[in-house]
Order: C-alpha cells, then structure tokens, then sequence
C-alpha cells in the first residue's frame, strides 16, 4: 500500500509517517505547512505542498504516487479559534474533506483513516466514554469533526471505501526529541512554555464539577497513537468495504491541576499554577473506554502518563535551547 498523510508535517502527522514506514508501508505527505514543519518529513518521503482544497493537485498526487489509502489528519484544531472563526474551521475541516474524498474515490483509493476527536462528544454525563455514547459537540471544532465522520461514512456506503474514523483524546510525548509538539496549543507545551519563561502555569477554570473543580482529561502518548492508526489502515487493507469509529484513550482521567504538578515533578519546577477564567467549549470530562479498539484491532496504549511529559520535556528542551530549565 501507498498512504497520502495529509497534514504528515505536523506533530501528529510526522508521527503517523514514522509509524507506517516502519511498518513496511509507503508513504506520501500532502501538507499546506501552515502549522506543519518540512523538516520533519523524512528526505526520502515525497513532500507536496498544497491545500486540502485544492482538488486539481490532490487528483494530480494520488495519481502520480498510486496512492491506494488515505490517512487524513489535515484540519485546524483549536477549540477556542473554531468559535471565533466557525466559517473558516467549516471551510478547512469540512469543505476540505469533502475535496479530498472526492479526489481519492475518482483515484480508485480503497483505504480512507479519518482523523477525529474527542470533541464530537461535547460534555457526556458518564464516568467512561464509548464510541455508543450521544454526540453533542460543544465548539464549531467539535462539529466539524462530527460532519466529518458523517461524510467518510457515507461516502464508504456509497462508494465501497472501507473507512475508519479515529476518535482521539488528548495527545502529548514524543518518538524523539525532533518529533515533538512545537505548538502551545495543548496542555503540556502551553505549561512547558510558562515554567521555562518563570512564569506559573494556567489553570483555565477551577469551578467544574470534577473532585478538584479543573477539568479531566484522558491522555495518549503520540507514538500509542500512530500505532493506532498503522492498525486501522492494516484492518482496512484486510477487510474491504470495513466502517471502523474507534476512541483512541487510556481509559485514566487526569486533572488539569494533577498534570500540571506531574510536569513541575518530572521537570525539576516547583511553580504553583494560577487560575484564569474557564475557555469556550470546554467540557468537565471527557475519559475514552478503549474496549473496542482492543477487541477490533487488539491495540492498546503502552506508554502513561511519565512518558508523555518526559519525552515532551526532551523535545521542548531541543527546540528551545535558550529556556530556563528550572
């Protein structure tokens, strides 16, 4: 098999490249670099630089690199922009995908791994989160994600494209320390950014109705994650026509306050968070069941939470050389 990675410049993206090639597979980034870093691409991967809207060059790379799978992680992602912006997320996330998929069935491209979220659930009432429970997204990110796997679902029921939409909880770690999370959007980087610049990190709200008032979050290690997918496309190679919705989690719901005293811990701080109003389209808690992704594609995560700082910690240390370590 040949993989299209959309967004395979990006922090999850590099990660997904590394996995599939070291599973046998080939693969091709299509990445507009917009938050994506080229240098992340390994010299021997095709790069093509170009917009999920830009239906011409994506008929042109899937027909000049035989591409027979897709693994769609190209998407704006922050919760608090989508609400700002929800014309621009709908156009990128939606619109986007809809092109690509548009290319990829005219191409004969038999494999599509759709990137979702966590998100498409909004804020469940329930301890553990299954693939069964009610959709209600809470941000025009969140939506968008859900419009998403209503689209790639479709189009596998009309066309025949075995399909799987990945549900991702919270992201954090590093395969190496050049892989790492460059961005301050996700929790980790954001308080690795203020303890490296003497300030204290933030707590976006502590009122929510969760033992310490912050918020819970279930975590995966990056590198957990792209062997999930390196399973899915594998699944789907195997069994055309397949429509796979998987949560991808630990199953362990970590506060905000609890993480942000494991990153101080691990990293030698000693620096007392400050709380600041709560964000747009934050839910209480949100922590995956994992079940089914163990019983389809008897994956599981390997790493926890230590190794997600520590590698993070490697990576943020390598890409700002000038920061207080302590």
């Amino acid at each position: 098999m040949t993989w299209l990675i959309t967004g395979g410049a990006g922090y999850i993206g590099a990660h997904v490249v590394r996995a599939l090639r070291e599973a046998g597979e080939r693969a091709v980034v299509y990445d507009d670099l917009s938050t994506g870093i080229a240098e992340r691409v390994p010299s021997d991967v095709p790069l093509v630089v170009g917009s999920t809207l830009d239906g011409d060059l994506l008929a042109r790379t899937l027909t000049e690199h035989s591409v027979t799978g897709v693994v769609h992680l190209a998407a704006k992602k922050q919760v608090g922009e989508s609400v700002d912006l929800p014309l621009h997320y709908y156009r990128e996330n939606v619109e986007g995908l809809r092109v690509l998929l548009e290319a990829a069935t005219a191409a004969s491209v038999t494999a599509f791994v759709f990137s979702s979220s966590a998100a498409v659930y909004g804020m469940p009432d329930v301890d553990l989160v299954t693939e069964e429970t009610p959709c209600a997204p809470m941000s025009p990110y969140g939506e968008t994600k859900l419009a998403g796997e209503w689209l790639v679902r479709a189009t596998g029921r009309a066309t025949g494209l075995s399909t799987a939409c990945l549900r991702y909880f919270n992201v954090a770690g590093a395969a190496a320390p050049e892989l790492a999370d460059t961005g301050v959007f996700n929790l980790v980087p954001m308080v690795f950014e203020k303890l490296t610049g003497n300030a204290p990190p933030r707590i976006f709200g502590d009122d929510y109705p969760t033992p310490d008032g912050t918020c819970v979050r279930d975590y995966i290690h990056v590198v957990d994650l792209a062997e999930a997918h390196v399973a899915a496309a594998r699944a789907l190679t195997a069994s055309p026509g397949a429509a796979l919705t998987l949560n991808i989690g630990r199953g362990e719901g970590v506060s905000v306050r609890e993480m942000i005293d494991r990153i101080n811990a691990l990293t030698g701080h000693d620096r007392p968070p400050v709380t600041t109003p709560r964000r747009p389209g934050d839910p209480a808690r949100v922590v995956a069941s994992a079940d089914r992704i163990a019983d389809e594609l008897g994956w599981k995560a390997r790493y926890d939470v230590e190794d997600m700082i520590t590698s993070a910690w490697s990576g943020w240390l390598r890409h700002h050389p000038g920061a207080s370590r302590t």
